[in-house]
């Protein structure tokens, strides 16, 4: 699997109890200024090639950790609850059930997994935790509990005019006003998982 420089050539590996596998989900597109900071573009540019929006090719890739009791996704992508607008603007690719069909390849369905842990709550982790049933947002993942970090959920609620833009709503607050959205305290998931 290629994306840009970086070649993946094994998606399976274990850590502790769980097998882990890279998923890898949509193709987009993000500001290259944005994405880099204060790095110059003279110095990022040479290998993330921006278009003439400025903008970098990126890849939403996840991480599913498997044991005999858990099977946890880390981060869900950006789902595809994008209007034709959105999708110029962020040139999204593969904006179809594209997770739907990555798990089936693990042998899974949305309802096997156990808990999402979300590492932030941008669009491009959180945009494949919600989908639109008979016109209301439904948790993708029906069985799963969530999981946030408490002081991050706040900071969503409320960013800085800066990072406002990467808060998408309607792609984690449905999980809280579900019921399913864990704010965590603490760095500590489990025994072998913190973040």
């Amino acid at each position: 699997m290629r994306y840009g420089f970086l070649v993946i050539k094994e998606r399976r590996m274990k850590i502790g109890r769980y097998k882990a596998t890279t998923i890898a989900t949509n193709k987009f597109k993000l500001d290259g200024g944005a994405m880099f900071g204060v790095v110059p573009k003279v110095i990022w540019e040479k290998t993330n090639k921006a278009d003439n929006s400025n903008r970098i090719d990126m890849a939403a890739r996840l991480l599913l950790l498997e044991s005999d009791e858990k099977k946890i996704l880390i981060d869900t992508g950006l789902g595809d609850n994008w209007n034709e607008k959105q999708k110029k603007i962020y040139s999204i690719e593969n904006a179809e059930n594209v997770l739907e069909v990555e798990l089936e390849k693990s042998g899974l369905k949305p309802s096997d997994i156990t808990d999402v842990i979300l590492t932030h709550l941008h669009f491009d982790h959180t945009g494949g935790s919600v989908k639109t049933i008979d016109g209301k947002p439904e948790p993708v993942f029906p069985n799963a509990v969530y999981h946030v970090q408490k002081k991050h959920f706040e900071w969503a609620c409320n960013p800085s005019v800066r990072d406002k833009a990467s808060f998408i709503e309607d792609t984690f607050m449905p999980l809280y006003e579900k019921g399913v959205l864990n704010l965590l305290e603490g760095t500590k998931f489990d025994e072998n998982v913190e973040f």
